[in-house]
């Protein structure tokens, strides 16, 4: 009987916390309500007070569920899959309503009483990964601190889609992630290279 219960648990914190998102990306942390999360996923108020003791703790789940949310694409290490990984994040706060309630509330996080980096910072450490191995394949330019790099490319694009979303609700966030590339490219990228590198969105592929 132990087993069953605890993937009813399980499935049930998931509800509870998919909810979540759903009603923090629709009305901000401050306009959303316990009752409104219950409803949303419809348990009891024990049910959710089981897992989630308060507002608070739900949005602190939400927050540190970001990167659970989205699958990044596979591919090559190195500047490519860096740059597609831009894009394909770009598509997920357009599209993925759970990504799109963490990064909201990441950015509304002052709402909550409270200074938290580590989000950005997880996104620091993936893109830093792919440019040391960008480094590693001769990609880059000599003298490129890749730590640093992949401080300043979050610290852009974070900018940069909040920026989008006040003007298009992020219609136009693709257009203005080709831009950002285009003007950091030849800072980092070896100069040989940045013709081969493809500052688009992936093509969708039709599935089999």
């Amino acid at each position: 009987m132990t087993r069953p219960k605890q993937e009813r648990a399980v499935r049930t914190r998931e509800m509870i916390l998919y909810a979540a998102a759903e009603v923090f990306d629709e009305c901000g942390y401050s306009g959303a309500s316990i009752s409104k999360i219950m409803n949303r996923a419809g348990v009891t108020q024990g049910g959710m007070y089981f897992h989630f003791k308060s507002k608070e703790a739900l949005a602190h789940a939400v927050m540190a569920s970001q990167q659970d949310f989205v699958e990044l694409p596979a591919g090559r290490d190195g500047l490519q899959r860096l740059i597609n990984m831009t894009f394909h994040i770009a598509s997920e706060l357009r599209n993925n309503v759970l990504f799109r309630a963490s990064v909201r509330l990441a950015v509304e996080q002052g709402e909550l009483g409270i200074e938290d980096d580590t989000a950005y910072q997880e996104w620091v450490e993936q893109f830093h990964t792919q440019l040391l191995a960008a480094q590693r394949n001769g990609e880059l330019r000599n003298g490129v601190d890749t730590r640093e790099f992949a401080t300043v490319l979050v610290g852009a694009y974070t900018g940069t889609q909040i920026f989008s979303n006040a003007a298009t609700q992020r219609e136009d966030l693709p257009q203005r992630i080709a831009a950002l590339w285009r003007y950091f490219l030849p800072a980092v990228a070896d100069p040989a290279l940045i013709t081969s590198l493809r500052i688009a969105p992936a093509p969708l592929t039709s599935a089999a």
